[in-house]
């Protein structure tokens, strides 16, 4: 009965990681901050940190006063991950076979991989789902609240976010991470996994340097955002390229291009830039080829009209087909109203 109550008492092994992980992780945080280090910028320092508290932790085990640490290298990057990562779903992120993590609630987090849905066994809480999206949104400069309760942001590794605020969900604040993963830079790479052919290679590269306007169509996560990178990089380097987005997510080569995106309303619900905004102002800036991430609404208007007006164009479309992309672009202008 005396050994059963002992065992009882005795910690379990969990318990023990996640103890010894708070004490490592408070000792760590409290030398970021007494070095003054940016846990979001300087991860590499971070790390540092981290390796020289597991190495003073081992260090003081052979004493016997603390418990060993069985992996070292697993232990800082647990460290690394909850200070400057994004905790419990750094792993995800570093998996290059994860295309995209959400979480429906904080015990149902599911993952993409290979364009299949997994749900993980991932446990959370509402205060970490909180925490994880107060430090994402801390990354991107960009906020959520009452009144703004939609976000979209991108994280630093180049992946976007998009957060719904519980009460517009049922529940619990919906996140959505979805990974960018760019596997092809140019044309040549499509065709290299199989995605193009040589001939239909050719043909496009040969439409964007003739100045063809070229519209990608396609469901979510078709590959519309990876076709308009492989087709911007086919753009001579003479032009001057101008680019409009919700979300920085193009990313190719080219010696005279700017990039813009769209930004959400201040607390005063002032200074919102949408998509239109951008529209207007690329052509302002003497572009050669102007580029839409993705047309959704009334700035589909404006795209035509600086199509219409020689200016050659690219841009993505959510559609089934070439006939229903074309109907979608006659159809969006009508959300600019009459005084357009």
């Amino acid at each position: 009965m005396a050994v059963d109550r002992l065992a009882k008492d005795r910690p379990s092994p969990t318990h023990a990681h996640e103890d010894l992980v708070l004490r490592l992780d408070s000792q760590v945080r409290e030398r970021v901050r007494r070095e003054g280090v940016d846990p979001q910028r300087e991860a590499l320092v971070v790390r540092r940190i981290a390796e020289d508290v597991v190495r003073d932790h081992d260090d003081l085990s052979l004493t016997g006063a603390v418990a060993p640490i069985a992996d070292d290298g697993a232990m800082v990057g647990e460290l690394v991950a909850r200070i400057s990562g994004f905790g419990p779903l750094q792993p995800f992120l570093d998996d290059p076979e994860v295309e995209e993590v959400w979480i429906n609630s904080p015990e149902r987090v599911f993952i993409a991989r290979r364009g299949r849905h997994e749900l993980t066994n991932l446990r959370l809480d509402a205060a970490q789902v909180n925490e994880l999206v107060e430090r994402m949104l801390k990354s991107s400069g960009r906020r959520i609240d009452i009144s703004t309760p939609f976000v979209d942001a991108m994280l630093p590794e180049g992946h976007r976010l998009h957060v719904v605020l519980e009460g517009i969900t049922r529940g619990f604040t919906a996140v959505n991470i979805r990974k960018f993963l760019l596997r092809a830079h140019r044309l040549s790479d499509l065709v290299g996994l199989g995605s193009l052919t040589p001939q239909a290679a050719s043909f496009l590269e040969a439409s964007v340097r003739a100045g063809l306007n070229i519209l990608v169509a396609g469901g979510t996560q078709a590959g519309k955002t990876t076709m308009l990178n492989c087709l911007a990089a086919s753009v001579p380097g003479g032009e001057r390229v101008v680019s409009a987005e919700e979300v920085f997510e193009l990313r190719f080569s080219h010696p005279d291009w700017v990039a813009m995106q769209t930004r959400q309303a201040g607390l005063e619900q002032t200074g919102e830039i949408v998509l239109r905004d951008l529209v207007k102002e690329a052509l302002r800036m003497r572009p050669s080829r102007i580029l839409v991430g993705e047309v959704r609404a009334a700035e589909c208007l404006d795209l035509l009209l600086a199509l219409n007006s020689g200016l050659p164009g690219m841009c993505t479309l959510h559609a089934n087909s070439a006939r229903e992309a074309l109907v979608k672009m006659c159809t969006l202008p009508l959300l600019a109203g009459d005084n357009s």
